[in-house]
């Protein structure tokens, strides 16, 4: 068994921290990892009952002496040490705490011992292009949820009829069981959690609560998204249980590849192909950009793997980020033609000649070398 770790070392204070600071470390931690922070993700949840579990003993003077002296062993039995069986007992004791925050300590996603409980989140991935990104844009998303049965509203009873309390968790939902000095909270599995039974259960959703539908939303991408990045979209998962409140949707985003771009955070990389002659006399470009068609000049003496940034031509930053648009640079590349006309490789040859610069000699045509053979000369200064 994994050794049991010391509040203090949990919450990151000292032994002689005061309330205050107790309290804003474990509102720190605990908006860190909120389930709502970190769907699906169990070792979040582990942290954030942990954290709980140590501010509820240190927040409270009697157990905090207790705990000091003692250890955990003082304060087992007295609402310290697992006193919470889940997150939504956590919510409803601390909930006061994130007043303020944007999030929603009611029920935490759970079931209560009502048999009410909060709907499923879903998860769907959205596919952009990168000007899409650029600009934002809507898309029509279709939905596959569970909603309430609107033949029983919810209830899951047949018309006419009502749900009875379970008589063994008693309405409560929950059984505790004893292990050696440990009680355990556990789902009642006669009921599975929902304190009531239905005896009667409705035709359209065979006492669920709940349908399969599928429903039509459209969002709005916000622009400067990149591929990897999460929106929320509150109260668009699946209806809740037994009246419980909805779920929440949400959307990951895949930006697919740019045939011209490439992307860098917020700033996008092209590679503009020039001839010798533009990198070596300058000239002045048309490139492009996610606005349009932008002249970029190119100055005499430019090298290959040069980079020229144009401000602003980048992404623009997501909405609540910090920092402006990205910029476009431009990288150069010399572009070296694999055909040349006699003209062109004279003049090449030329240019050669006054940079003494070592090239391979003229290569005759294939009819000049048959010529040449059937005439009797010699092939010494060929180089085939």
């Amino acid at each position: 068994m994994a050794a049991e770790r010391d509040y203090y070392e949990i919450l990151g204070v000292s032994r002689t921290a005061d309330s205050a600071e107790i309290k804003k470390a474990y509102r720190r931690l605990a908006l860190k990892y909120h389930p709502d922070r970190n769907p699906d993700d169990e070792e979040a949840v582990s942290r954030f009952k942990e954290a709980s579990e140590a501010f509820e003993v240190l927040s409270d003077a009697d157990k905090r002496a207790r705990y000091d002296r003692f250890g955990r062993e003082g304060v087992r039995g007295a609402g310290g040490g697992g006193g919470f069986n889940d997150v939504s007992d956590i919510f409803s004791a601390f909930g006061d705490l994130f007043q303020g925050f944007g999030f929603d300590f009611g029920d935490g996603g759970g079931r209560s011992r009502g048999g009410t409980g909060r709907g499923e989140s879903l998860r769907q991935v959205v596919v952009i292009d990168l000007p899409e990104a650029y600009t934002g844009c809507r898309r029509e998303l279709h939905i596959s949820r569970r909603e309430t049965c609107d033949k029983c509203d919810g209830s899951g009873c047949a018309e006419g009829s009502q749900p009875v309390t379970c008589s063994t968790c008693r309405g409560r939902g929950q059984v505790v069981q004893s292990q050696g000095f440990f009680q355990v909270q556990r789902p009642c599995p006669h009921c599975r959690g929902e304190g009531r039974i239905v005896r009667n259960p409705c035709i359209g959703c065979e006492g669920a609560g709940r349908t399969l539908q599928e429903v039509v939303r459209e969002v709005t991408i916000p622009p400067g998204v990149d591929t990897g990045v999460q929106l929320c979209l509150r109260s668009e998962g699946e209806a809740g249980i037994r009246g419980g409140r909805r779920g929440d949707l949400y959307l990951e985003i895949e930006v697919r590849r740019h045939p011209l771009f490439q992307r860098d955070g917020r700033h996008l990389m092209y590679r503009l192909p020039l001839t010798y002659a533009q990198a070596a006399l300058g000239a002045e470009i048309e490139v492009p950009t996610l606005d349009g068609p932008q002249r970029l000049t190119i100055r005499p003496g430019t090298q290959p793997g040069d980079v020229s940034r144009l401000q602003g031509l980048g992404m623009p930053a997501l909405q609540g980020e910090r920092g402006g648009q990205g910029d476009l640079l431009v990288e150069i590349q010399i572009e070296v033609p694999r055909k040349l006309s006699e003209e062109q490789e004279e003049l090449l040859r030329q240019l050669a000649e006054l940079d003494h610069s070592s090239v391979l000699p003229h290569r005759k045509s294939f009819f000049e070398q048959v010529k040449q053979f059937f005439s009797g000369q010699g092939s010494d200064d060929e180089d085939s």
